[in-house]
């Protein structure tokens, strides 16, 4: 009878996959080192060059109007380049083109005699990289610059450089990826966290370690691997499976299950719990938004998730694993939302997971780091541009619309610019802040079967929170660790005065850790769409497990540029 309930869910699951070739028909990923993608890689990344800049908000007059940015933050500073890892495409000796540069284009009368602001002391220890191109580079003028190459900024030059646009990327850092690097070798994440000492000699080789400061998983059917899959920037990843996912339940850590024999054996739940739970499941695969007849009665548009998990009578166990494991749901605030969503998140996970097998999360090989330097190396050989360790001082708007950025004494003009909240703190207002300990251990997870990688989800019915809290685990499967070393970054939203206290019940999972690393990141909103300044500001990253919230940001932006949907169907 067991063996029949989850045979029949398995079956499923092949009828969803077959029905949808769109999102399963990409390149497959392997679990083994794509020795041809890193040669593509080291490749491409040889025709970049290199670059950076600050920024601000913008004001609306008759004249050219400049926003002076704020000094750097302390951790700004750009530490050395790593070594032994794929350089970025803004390494400053690559070889450039060797085609003779064009006259470079003047700004309009109008736009060239604007007022003079003072510029703000740079950081101590900042020195910007000296660039014999970077004159003749900053006075061009370019259809959209971007500042910060942080991964959503730099999936969008990717989009934008594939359509013809001239794209200038520009970096107040000397490190690629912004918010979402990884940071390598170790003794950078000890200085860039404020660490007294260095690593002891424990640790192993300090090379061999990279630290993200973005804790997320790719879903394997997900938007990014569309994104990845449409600009054909897979060549310059190694994109390996994660072992499992594991549920917090009871003080004790469950895995979830990926098989038919995996799901008869879990003690997630009962065998009457196990029976509600599979009529749902079917019900959720065959959904169908466009066929009436599998809705059943329920409106999708109207129903709630609650009323829907009522008529299958799911009790709070099974409530928990429908909505914070399949569906991914930070809070219990879905409950009350229509169930569409929902239950798309719920196909979302079926599919990756049977695209997978073992579970449906991807992570790249050398860290998360490893997506923005992808496509960065993508936009700089469709002629994208990139310039690092480069201060922006100021962004120029005449009559309320941005015409370009000043660097020291030079300015570079643009039609559209896109940004991230650093570069224009008067564009956007601070909506909450996110936790994250990154925390390096000598032994894998209890109770995580010895697994390498994976993500435990804690439901903030087992906290008494309102947020869940995950573990993202990572090890030298994954070429992010040394041997025997094993990385796990608990992230959560931050909802009191004492951010620490409330990731306790992870850190206690995770002992005994040899080294903890604590940020907190303030998630900040623009204030207006921009489509008027042409000024687009993307959103920090939020608490979510994968990468699907940052695509839709993406998403939106790439429509207020270019007027068009990005269409990854």
């Amino acid at each position: 009878m067991a063996s029949s309930i989850f045979s029949s869910i398995f079956t499923s699951i092949s009828a969803l996959v077959a029905r949808s070739p769109s999102v399963l028909g990409s390149r497959c990923v392997s679990s083994t080192t794509n020795s041809s993608s890193q040669s593509a890689a080291s490749s491409s990344s040889s025709s970049c060059c290199s670059l950076l800049l600050p920024c601000s908000s913008s004001s609306s007059s008759s004249s050219l109007d400049t926003v002076a940015s704020p000094p750097l933050p302390r951790h700004s500073r750009p530490p050395p380049l790593p070594r032994g890892i794929p350089r970025p495409p803004h390494v400053p000796h690559c070889p450039r083109r060797t085609a003779p540069a064009p006259a470079p284009p003047r700004l309009p009368p109008t736009a060239r005699h604007h007022h003079r602001v003072q510029a703000p002391a740079a950081a101590p220890g900042h020195v910007p990289l000296p660039h014999p191109h970077r004159r003749s580079t900053l006075n061009k003028d370019y259809d959209v610059i971007i500042l910060g190459t942080g991964l959503k900024e730099c999936v969008l030059g990717s989009l934008l450089a594939s359509l013809g646009k001239k794209v200038l990327h520009v970096d107040r850092s000397a490190r690629h990826g912004g918010e979402s690097a990884s940071l390598s070798p170790l003794d950078i994440a000890y200085r860039y966290f404020d660490v007294p000492g260095s690593p002891p000699a424990t640790m192993g080789c300090g090379h061999a370690w990279k630290l993200d400061l973005l804790p997320k998983f790719l879903m394997a059917g997900g938007q990014l691997m569309k994104i990845l899959t449409r600009l054909d920037a897979l060549r310059f990843l190694d994109l390996r499976v994660v072992d499992a996912s594991f549920l917090y339940k009871s003080g004790r850590i469950h895995k979830v299950p990926a098989t038919e024999s995996e799901a008869l054996t879990s003690g997630l739940m009962g065998l009457f719990e196990k029976r509600r739970f599979r009529k749902f499941f079917l019900y959720a695969l065959n959904f169908d938004q466009q066929d009436p007849r599998t809705h059943e009665g329920v409106d999708p548009l109207k129903t709630t998730v609650r009323d829907l998990f009522g008529i299958f009578d799911f009790g709070h166990d099974v409530r928990a694993f429908a909505g914070h494991v399949l569906a991914l749901s930070r809070t219990n605030s879905y409950l009350d939302h229509p169930c569409l969503e929902t239950l798309a998140k719920i196909q979302l996970y079926a599919l990756s997971l049977a695209k997978n097998g073992r579970s449906p999360y991807l992570y790249p090989r050398c860290g998360i780091g490893e997506l923005a330097q992808a496509f960065g190396r993508l936009t700089a050989s469709r002629g994208g541009v990139f310039l690092m360790n480069t201060p922006v001082d100021d962004i120029l708007v005449r009559d309320g619309r941005v015409v370009g950025i000043r660097s020291k004494s030079q300015i570079t003009g643009c039609s559209q610019l896109i940004c991230d909240p650093s570069y224009a703190p008067g564009l956007v207002r601070r909506v909450g802040q996110v936790i994250r300990a990154i925390c390096i251990l000598g032994h894998p997870v209890r109770n995580t079967d010895g697994a390498g990688s994976g993500l435990v989800i804690i439901p903030c019915t087992q906290t008494n929170r309102r947020s869940d809290i995950y573990v993202f685990l990572a090890s030298s499967m994954h070429d992010v660790a040394p041997q025997g070393k094993y990385i796990a970054i608990v992230s959560t939203a931050v909802e009191s005065t004492d951010p620490e206290r409330e990731i306790q019940p992870a850190l206690e999972l995770l002992e005994p850790i040899e080294q903890k690393f604590f940020f907190l990141s303030d998630l900040h909103m623009p204030n207006e769409p921009g489509t008027k300044s042409q000024i687009f500001v993307t959103t920090s990253y939020d608490a979510t497990a994968n990468f699907e919230s940052a695509c839709h940001d993406i998403k939106e932006i790439y429509r207020k540029v270019t007027g068009s949907k990005l269409n990854l169907d």
